[in-house]
């Protein structure tokens, strides 16, 4: 069955389509045209001059809908992608933070499992630690925080495909092997919760790690020691040609000027939107469940307020928080919450763009940038279609 979508302004790769529409047909994208005269026998989805944009891609969520990834079940995967999919997020590399590799393992068979029934949503896995600088990850990890043990990481990866990304902090003792072998299987590796100055980073970069996790927290910035000056782990993914970096850019992680100057800095093909979204992001206003965490001024904290514990933005949010606020242009915007991560996660073969033969994973977003419509493979998601309104 065919299905037009028009009257819409339509981003590709090459810049806005103003007066066009877009085919689907059997959940991809037929053609994108200059034309919106309608197709005999298509139905016809009348965008109303609002943007027609890809997908969001997002590769970086602990959870959400009151669900935590960690809790590696399939009630826990379906309902947190769920609530992450309604907001826009067509594709989702579910995050697992520090836990024991017997969790992992079962993340990893849920993620097997999942997968075979042809999940359009779940792209893979994203491992954040066990492997992190004591110092720099919270406290809420602490029993599960090691260094890197191949006795570990290469038996489960040899068994799976499933893991897409791996984050660790590269100054550990083993660390830089670890790289090498992750990234040696085509796996996203990424600098996190690091105290690495330039050096280090240089190392790292050259041992596989190519990606900085969210960017600016979590890692120190320029800093002093005694009566000299030092270079933090900032500056140095800065000077690292071809080191991308992902920004929680919720308005609150990072101010609107930080915002700026990455993408400044690092340009629109270096810097991903993430969420870094915890069980209470899109959770309807439910209590928070766990003692360790309180909600205050639209984000989570760790309860004694020593620090941010994570978000609870949603990809939609992000996209509005660059453009209200840090005065990105939308395009630039929403390719960084799409192309800009299927490109460097590797799935921008089916993923992140409206381009003939991709999968047909649409986001409808009015003047104000608020969602909706979501389209995953050409089918309107449940409860999203409010263009009637």
């Amino acid at each position: 069955m065919l299905t037009q979508i028009i009257n819409g302004h339509i981003l590709t790769p090459q810049g806005w389509l103003k007066e066009g529409s877009l085919l689907i047909s059997d959940g991809v994208i037929l053609e994108v045209t200059n034309s919106d005269l309608a197709v005999i026998g298509a139905k016809v989805i009348d965008a109303k001059g609002m943007y027609i944009l890809p997908g969001f891609v997002s590769m970086h969520s602990h959870g959400g809908g009151g669900y935590d990834f960690t809790e590696a079940t399939e009630e826990a995967f379906k309902g947190a992608m769920e609530a992450h999919l309604k907001h826009g997020a067509t594709s989702i590399f579910p995050t697992l933070s520090s836990s024991s590799f017997e969790t992992i393992g079962k993340a990893v068979d849920v993620c097997e499992k999942l997968k075979a029934e042809n999940s359009n949503v779940l792209q893979g896995l994203h491992i954040e630690g066990p492997y992190l600088n004591r110092k720099m990850a919270g406290e809420q990890w602490k029993e599960f925080l090691k260094d890197p043990d191949p006795a570990e990481y290469i038996p489960l990866l040899e068994r799976t495909n499933c893991i897409k990304r791996w984050d660790i902090s590269p100054e550990l003792p083993g660390g830089h092997d670890f790289g090498k072998y992750t990234s040696s299987r085509g796996i996203l590796t990424a600098v996190t919760h690091t105290e690495a100055e330039y050096d280090e980073i240089k190392a790292a970069f050259n041992s596989g790690f190519t990606h900085a996790a969210h960017f600016y927290n979590a890692m120190p910035g320029f800093h002093k020691r005694r009566e000299y000056k030092y270079e933090g782990t900032v500056e140095s993914v800065y000077l690292t040609d071809g080191m991308s970096v992902e920004v929680i850019a919720d308005g609150i992680h990072l101010p609107a000027t930080i915002l700026k100057l990455v993408y400044k800095l690092k340009g629109v093909e270096q810097t991903c939107l993430v969420t870094d979204a915890l069980k209470y992001a899109a959770n309807e206003g439910k209590e928070i469940d766990d003692p360790r965490y309180i909600i205050e001024n639209g984000v989570c904290k760790l309860a004694d307020h020593s620090s941010l514990a994570g978000s609870l933005a949603t990809m939609d949010t992000l996209v509005r928080t660059m453009v209200n606020k840090a005065g990105i242009p939308l395009a630039d915007a929403v390719r960084m919450a799409s192309e800009t991560p299927a490109n460097l996660i590797g799935i921008s073969d089916k993923k992140g763009s409206l381009q003939k033969g991709k999968d047909a994973d649409i986001v409808i977003m009015d003047r104000d940038i608020n969602v909706r419509c979501v389209l995953s493979k050409g089918v309107i998601v449940p409860g999203t279609n409010t263009m009637i309104h």
